[in-house]
């Protein structure tokens, strides 16, 4: 009975994820701001309803009773969570909203699904964080005193990445967190904001040749730092997000093309300079020459997301645990298997349209500031994502990123909510801007 409940529910997910999605891109063409806000009304329904069903599915195959608190926790908070924000910020994106819970939803369900304690200790963090990143749209929207202090953003940045790399913890070839307390943190992923907010600064004041070379070198020096960590998947993220807000703020083809063409010469070098990187593109490139080896990670997520086809084998059907750290890097693998290629395909869709969110509010900024860095939040974002996707799927080398919102570990939710943070914060500036503009004309007409 519990089997036949279980395949039921898998179909019946799949539907819901499908409808919700379908409303996160038809939310961009609609023509006014309430058709939007009655879209986004009906998008909480298979966004709870997913939650819910999962839940049961999860209680029904382990016969915990545990399982109904902790979701019931979570159920608390996903309500609280999205009434205060529209307690506190009446204008803000409701869709990104919607996104970031339906994201954390998904993480939830896969990470109780491989490891009950993991999950509780995720939730946690994210509360924590969901608390402290809250007030971040308050404070964007009232502090244009962020533009002026470039060197606090690029000084810090630089000692938290040297601190890391002088004393962090290794992790798979590479020094990405440091322990206080008992508690592990990486702090490139405190960095990733810093960095974007020093760029935007830098290039606000000034696209000069010589203000873009000293940007260039502090830039430099971040990335240089994290490869001598050997942490190349955050190099990568930071590199490319400061050559695109480079040509997004000067339009020179130049720096662009010397850009592209450097990052090229670096991955080569990279190559030649650590072991590995060396495993990671060889198991990459033929995994199935060593299955028990180095190829052993990428194949049983390929075998995983083959197995489970298009709607999934159902959770607690599936074998997730057989793939090594399953819970971070390789997720979007545990969920292709469990709940399905569409699903999965769904999730990544809703963060493009995450990405595509970003990118509207940064198109919408006057102030080239606020556009920069709502522009660079996005590229970091969606590199990230990509990075992630495409490792699992063989499409890329794993670069050991995770996949935002929906990974296991701190890192892949503080940065997260504290970039939508700012993106909301943006989001709530421009509106509240558009309706005093409004209000304004209207006085004028009377």
């Amino acid at each position: 009975m519990i089997n036949l409940v279980t395949t039921m529910s898998r179909y019946l997910m799949i539907l819901l994820i499908l409808i919700y999605t379908y409303y996160n891109f038809r939310f961009f063409s609609l023509p006014d701001d309430e058709s939007k806000l009655r879209l986004c009304r009906l998008q909480n329904v298979p966004l709870f309803l997913i939650f819910l069903l999962s839940g049961t599915i999860i209680y029904l195959q382990t016969e915990d009773e545990a399982v109904v608190l902790f979701f019931g926790a979570q159920l608390v908070f996903f309500v609280l969570y999205q009434l205060l924000y529209r307690l506190f910020y009446r204008n803000a994106s409701r869709l990104l909203l919607n996104n970031t819970c339906m994201l954390l939803c998904t993480s939830f369900i896969m990470l109780t699904r491989i490891s009950m304690d993991k999950a509780v200790r995720q939730f946690i963090i994210m509360a924590v964080a969901a608390v402290i990143t809250m007030i971040i749209p308050y404070v964007i929207d009232r502090t244009w005193q962020l533009a002026k202090i470039p060197w606090v953003y690029g000084l810090i940045g630089l000692a938290l990445l040297l601190v890391v790399c002088v004393i962090g913890n290794t992790s798979f070839g590479a020094q990405l967190s440091i322990s206080i307390g008992g508690f592990s943190f990486q702090p490139s992923e405190f960095v990733k904001i810093s960095f974007v907010f020093f760029v935007a600064t830098m290039v606000y004041r000034s696209t000069e040749f010589k203000n873009v070379a000293i940007t260039t070198g502090v830039a430099a020096a971040h990335v240089l730092i994290l490869v001598l960590s050997k942490d190349l998947g955050s190099a990568l993220i930071f590199f490319l997000s400061y050559v695109l807000m480079l040509f997004i703020a000067t339009s020179n083809w130049l720096y662009l093309a010397g850009g592209l063409g450097s990052g090229c010469a670096a991955a080569m070098l990279a190559y030649k300079l650590f072991s590995h990187v060396r495993v990671r593109v060889e198991a990459w490139q033929d995994p199935w020459s060593d299955i028990a080896g180095k190829g052993y990670q990428v194949t049983q997520a390929l075998f995983a997301i083959g197995t489970g086809g298009w709607v999934g084998l159902g959770l607690y059907q599936g074998m997730p645990k057989k793939i090594p750290v399953v819970e971070k890097d390789f997720i979007f693998a545990a969920i292709s298997e469990e709940l399905g290629g569409i699903y999965a395909l769904c999730i990544l869709l809703i963060c493009l349209g995450c990405f595509m969110q970003f990118m509207l509010i940064a198109t919408r900024m006057q102030a080239l500031f606020y556009k920069l860095i709502a522009f660079g939040l996005g590229i970091e974002y969606v590199v990230q994502v990509f990075l992630t996707i495409g490792g699992v799927t063989k499409f890329i080398p794993s670069t050991g990123v995770t996949l935002p919102l929906v990974s296991y570990g701190g890192r892949s939710i503080l940065s997260p909510l504290v970039s939508h943070g700012v993106i909301q914060g943006l989001y709530v500036l421009k509106r509240n801007e558009e309706e005093e503009e409004e209000q304004q004309f209207d006085e004028a007409e009377g």
